[in-house]
């Protein structure tokens, strides 16, 4: 009898295993999948978004699948399209691209994909569920407002700009220019774009030091630009020579606590990241967000002041 009992009980061991792992494989085949696209990792800046993205999705119960762009907008199509055939039920996205974007936007809301979009817009309404952006006007103007401070409303400058295909490129420098030309003493020599690179940045600062050795101030259109072209000008002996950043990355706020950037203005990409992750699992769930597809939060300028208050792009 003993025997028999053990056997029996064995047995029913095993149906309980089984039927927890059928369950459990039910349920991981069920998991809902997000899609996290960014710009290169390599910039802190799109990396913490990313990075902050997917754990929100993770911990509201998705699987994420994170990819990079490298804003190159035809390898951005091919993205979707493999995450479209995959059927994940959201897409995360910093995009390639104001323009181009809109056809992958459009092939995912076609199928039944709704997208999130963070920091860059896209030229079209009514085709993103979101766009989460920075209100990058508003971060520009008070940056130059305290560049135009530091440089005593008076001097030469010159200005390095974002990539060009890029809006927020073009809504920053529309910002310095909204306040640095109202000042009759400013007066800028040379503007260029260094598509974003910190290499770029020191290579085109190098050259334009050489065309322009009066300049008083830099002004660049975000962090890795602002940091390419310091590192320049320390090569070159001229830390005497005002220059800011813009994003708000650890990195900018460490060379800001060393005396060499002087300022940026801080993007809220945690709060961003987060937003993008919680309204994707609104919508899947409800079909709706209930918030506007355009939303834009306020920067914060950063100073020599109050640094070191922030970290990871939010305060400590």
């Amino acid at each position: 009898m003993n025997q028999r009992f053990r056997w029996v009980f064995a047995l029913l061991l095993l149906v309980l295993a089984a039927a927890v792992a059928f369950a459990g494989g039910k349920k991981e085949a069920e998991q809902k999948v997000i899609g996290v696209i960014v710009p290169p990792v390599e910039n802190p800046f799109f990396g913490t978004m990313q990075e902050i993205a997917a754990a929100k999705a993770e911990e509201l119960g998705y699987r994420t699948i994170k990819l990079v762009h490298g804003d190159d907008a035809s390898k951005q199509l091919e993205q979707f399209e493999t995450l479209i055939a995959q059927g994940v039920a959201a897409i995360i996205l910093d995009n390639a691209g104001a323009d181009a974007t809109v056809t992958a936007v459009q092939k995912a809301k076609d199928a039944g994909i709704g997208c999130f979009l963070v920091d860059r817009e896209i030229t079209k309404e009514g085709v993103a569920v979101s766009q989460i952006i920075s209100n990058n006007y508003q971060g520009a103007t008070i940056l130059a407002e305290y560049f135009v401070e530091l440089m005593g409303e008076k001097g030469t400058y010159v200005e390095l700009t974002g990539r060009d295909t890029d809006t927020n490129a073009h809504i920053r420098s529309q910002g310095y220019h909204d306040v640095m030309d109202a000042i009759s003493g400013m007066k800028m020599v040379a503007q260029q774009t260094a598509n974003w690179s910190q290499t770029e940045a020191y290579d085109v600062m190098e050259t334009l030091l050489q065309q322009n050795p009066g300049i008083k101030g830099v002004i660049c259109g975000n962090d890795t630009m602002g940091l390419g072209a310091q590192a320049a000008l320390l090569t070159a002996g001229r830390s005497d020579i005002i220059c800011v950043g813009f994003d708000g990355s650890d990195d900018a706020i460490e060379s800001i606590m060393r005396g060499e950037l002087k300022a940026t203005s801080l993007q809220p990409v945690a709060e961003m990241a987060t937003q993008a992750a919680i309204q994707a699992d609104k919508w899947i769930k409800t079909g709706s967000t209930g918030k506007p597809e355009k939303q834009s939060i306020d920067m914060v300028l950063l100073t020599p002041k109050n640094a070191d208050q922030y970290e990871g792009f939010a305060p400590k």
